[in-house]
């Protein structure tokens, strides 16, 4: 029935042992410590140990048998410190393994590789215990990272495949948006390093159908003890479902990691052409095994997901992105072939044979090897080169994925939060939109830093267009003439702030301004400045909270005259005036503005770097207005606002004004209540009055052209409660979605009635739509409508096709002790309701906005 176990056993432990040699080699001492000693510090608790806390603490290893240098260093430990480790007393330990997963001991492992181990432990920890097992291996991290090694630790219930659940999604843990697929990567490239043996590998190929009768059978017929096994589950369950969640999952790696997201994305994208023959990766390396293919090409799980893509690409006469995943195969594994073999270390190299196989046969030159070997030299025309074929390949495979997802007429399998999150980082992470600094450089080359960069203003009425053009070189004729632009826009804020983000501006770098009027090159360098000590390169990483939550500006700053500054003909001006008394937004008897040009610079809780330049002499009124309206009732007050002013005279009055200004609508703003929606700020800018509305939704400007319309609008405001008139469904909208409304996404909010449940609808414009006592499976409609946007709405602009990260955001309003709050819309926050007086269809929701 079954292959002897004994021999499939001696094989599994021989692969092991292959896998861990692999691992260790040509890889430095700090890596090769961290990698063996983990296993002691999981099995012991000890305080000269790493990972120590006070308290009882989860530990100890079920069949844990120390290696030749784990018993070393356990002989020396004692030794040094004095005190006997005490052996577990019970063979019933909470830690039924510890495996290492991903690249390790692959050829895709190289220097700088983290790793990723899998604790799998007992089902019956409680929260509480896993929690504090959690915090030891956070501590472990902070050891592991201490000695330049990163680990990332994943604690595994033996039953969590089992049962379908899921861990909590980070920039990590892939939450719900894998399941089998995760499964099956593990099965792949795991390495034991301390423990039980995964059951899973003894099972043949032919049997994955039928694995729980078949491990029955083998326990029944006593071959295996259970005790003695990780049982994980089987492979046999894989749903088409989980593609588009684990697309999305990989298109977020992506944005740290192209080139292993590369290869990743485009074996889902295998396996949804061979669907529903695909037989997974895991499964294959299995077969092998047990027919005994033990050489270096068979069962490295890198390689052969190279081996499977390539199948694919080759059917379907993709020579494109056979050649991208090639690129991105050698330069993961890191073995740098045109250096000559004598200045690699001779350990290891095996690696390197591989490579230079693979090389061989793809008819690769040395000037291609030299090229790619070169890439921490790259600068920015080549890396955003690589990064635009990178991205162009993504998002063919994630359309590829989602036209596979509608022939089949699939649904997605990850939760609705994970689904929001994962698109919320795409979409801040790609989607291209005016005035947003894009990113160039995601982990393609170290140093992007530039000698010179030169930025030429080209006025009106010239052949060109009229705007600034950014040169990597100095200002010379030949460096100038006839070379393209790196960048072009029409204002200036935005390419200092491109140079800046993308690491091309640094403080060494020189920088030249030609033709312009109004900035020249010390301006210029205060500007940088100024945005190099207040705006870091480096944030935290959104949380998933900040991601499915409404967006709220950060960090803020207004850049005044920059371009256009009124202040520079003051000195024509012959009459005195009062410093105290003087109104920098109506100056003088021609109340002129001093203020000519505003650029808004700004980075958001989705990490976003935003820019948007307003001139003349509204440019106040128009950036104050477009700042208060990216910010919704109930958003946290920006962490830092500055201005910064470049006027040639009165440079601090103006600053000063300003900022004051700003801060106070900012407090007008947030801490407006749904109760004092009559408050406003007059405005006097170049002899006209204007009234800044704070409304419920938005902020809205009014010109007030006498006192009659003046106090109009203020009693109209206090009459109505708002100074806009709504449609007569709005009045149906409960307050407590103020606070939440947020222009530039669409919002649904469901909220339980007497005969069904409501929706109220906020697209990207704030407008309200509202549906009373609807009947129906919320989940059913929540599933459908991410569906709808993903596949139809087509905005997304790279390469030959369009894809929309843009998708609608859900919440429940829920009340309690009759107080309402709104939280985030997941599966158990409602149950189907029914009983409509009005009834509604999927169609209704999805046909009810034009964008």
């Amino acid at each position: 029935m079954h292959l002897n176990m004994t021999l499939l056993k001696q094989r599994l432990d021989t692969l092991n042992q292959l896998r861990i040699n692999r691992a260790m080699a040509n890889m430095g001492s700090a890596f090769q410590q961290v990698y063996m000693l983990l296993p002691i510090f999981l099995h012991y608790h000890h305080p000269k140990m790493p990972g120590y806390q006070d308290g009882i603490v989860p530990n100890g290893i079920c069949s844990y048998i120390p290696s030749d240098t784990q018993s070393q260093y356990l002989a020396d430990f004692c030794q040094n410190t004095g005190i006997p480790l005490i052996p577990h007393t019970t063979q019933v330990l909470p830690i039924t393994g510890v495996y290492c997963m991903g690249s390790t001991s692959s050829v895709g492992q190289s220097q700088s590789s983290d790793l990723d181990i899998w604790i799998c432990h007992q089902s019956w920890l409680n929260s509480n215990e896993r929690t504090i097992l959690q915090a030891k291996c956070i501590l472990l991290e902070q050891w592991a990272a201490s000695l330049g090694v990163e680990v990332n630790f994943f604690l595994i219930d033996e039953n969590r495949f089992r049962q379908n659940q899921s861990g909590k999604l980070d920039s990590e843990d892939c939450g719900s948006t894998l399941h089998i697929l995760l499964l099956d990567e593990f099965y792949r490239s795991a390495v034991k390093l301390a423990g039980k043996p995964l059951l899973w590998n003894v099972v043949p190929d032919n049997q994955e159908m039928n694995y729980e009768e078949y491990v029955s059978g083998l326990f029944a017929q006593g071959e295996l003890q259970r005790d003695e096994w990780i049982d994980l589950g089987g492979l046999g369950s894989l749903s088409a479902e989980e593609y588009f969640g684990a697309s999305l999952w990989q298109l977020y790696k992506s944005i740290d990691s192209p080139y292993k997201a590369v290869l990743k994305t485009l074996l889902l994208e295998t396996y949804s052409w061979e669907y529903p023959q695909a037989q997974l990766l895991a499964i294959e390396i299995k077969r092998r095994l047990h027919n005994g293919e033990l050489d270096s090409f068979s069962l490295d799980a890198y390689y052969m997901m190279l081996e499977r893509v390539t199948i694919y690409l080759q059917a379907i006469g993709d020579d494109t992105r056979l050649d991208l995943v090639r690129r991105c195969f050698y330069l993961k594994v890191c073995e740098r072939l045109s250096e000559p073999s004598e200045t690699i270390p001779a350990q290891g190299n095996w690696r390197r044979e591989i490579l230079n196989q693979l090389v061989l046969e793809w008819g690769w030159d040395n000037t291609r090897l030299e090229i790619l070997d070169n890439r921490a030299n790259w600068k920015i025309e080549r890396v955003r080169e690589a990064n635009n074929e990178l991205l162009d390949a993504l998002m063919q495979s994630y359309r590829n994925l989602i036209r596979f997802a509608r022939r089949n007429n699939l649904s997605v399998s990850a939760s609705p939060q994970d689904i929001g999150v994962l698109t919320r980082k795409l979409y801040a992470a790609f989607e291209a939109l005016p005035g947003k600094v894009t990113l160039v450089n995601p982990q393609i080359s170290p140093d992007l830093s530039e000698k010179n960069l030169t930025f030429i203003q080209v006025p009106i009425d010239r052949a060109n267009r009229a705007g600034w053009y950014l040169y990597n070189q100095a200002p010379t004729v030949d460096s100038i003439i006839g070379h393209q632009p790196l960048e072009y826009n029409r204002y200036l804020s935005k390419l200092v702030a491109w140079s800046y983000f993308n690491g091309l501006l640094t403080p060494g770098t020189q920088l030249h301004v030609k033709n312009s009027e109004h900035c020249n090159t010390e301006k210029l360098q205060a500007f940088v400045a100024d945005i190099a000590k207040h705006f870091p390169l480096r944030v935290p990483a959104s949380t998933p909270k900040a991601l499915y939550s409404p967006c709220e500006i950060r960090h803020l700053a207004l850049i005044v005259n920059l371009e256009n500054d009124p202040t520079a003909s003051l000195l024509e001006e012959t009459q005195p005036f009062d410093l105290g008394k003087l109104d920098v937004f109506s100056f003088g008897k021609q109340e002129q503005c001093l203020i000519g040009s505003v650029d808004l610079l700004y980075r958001n809780s989705w990490n976003e770097v935003r820019t948007l330049h307003f001139t003349g002499s509204q440019a106040v009124l128009e950036a104050l207005k477009t700042i208060l309206g990216k910010m919704h009732q109930d958003a946290q007050p920006p962490e830092s606002v500055d201005v910064f002013c470049y006027s040639e005279h009165l440079r601090g009055l103006i600053q000063t004004r300003l900022q004051q200004l700003v801060s106070e609508c900012i407090n007008l703003r947030l801490s407006s209540t749904r109760q004092e929606s009559h408050r406003f700020k007059a405005l006097r800018i170049s002899g006209q009055t204007w009234g800044l509305f704070f409304e419920r939704l938005s902020v809205s400007v009014q010109k007030l052209e006498n006192a009659v319309e003046f106090y109009g609008a203020i009693s109209n405001n206090k009459l109505n409660g708002i100074p806009i008139q709504l449609n007569a469904e709005q009045d149906h909208l409960p307050q407590i979605i103020d606070g939440s409304a947020s222009e530039g996404i669409i919002q649904f909010f469901f909220e339980n009635a007497d005969k069904g449940f409501n929706i109220y609808i906020l697209d990207e414009l704030n407008r309200v739509e509202v549906y009373l006592n609807c009947q129906g499976c919320i989940e059913e409609l929540v599933c459908d409508v991410s569906r709808f946007y993903a596949s139809s709405h087509e905005r997304f602009t790279y390469g030959s096709g369009s894809v929309n990260f843009n998708l609608p955001q859900f919440y429940q309003i829920v009340y309690t002790d009759g107080e309402a709050s709104i939280i985030p819309f997941n599966s158990n926050s409602i149950s189907p309701l029914s009983a409509p007086t009005v009834p509604i269809t999927k169609k209704d929701i999805m046909l009810s906005h034009t964008f």
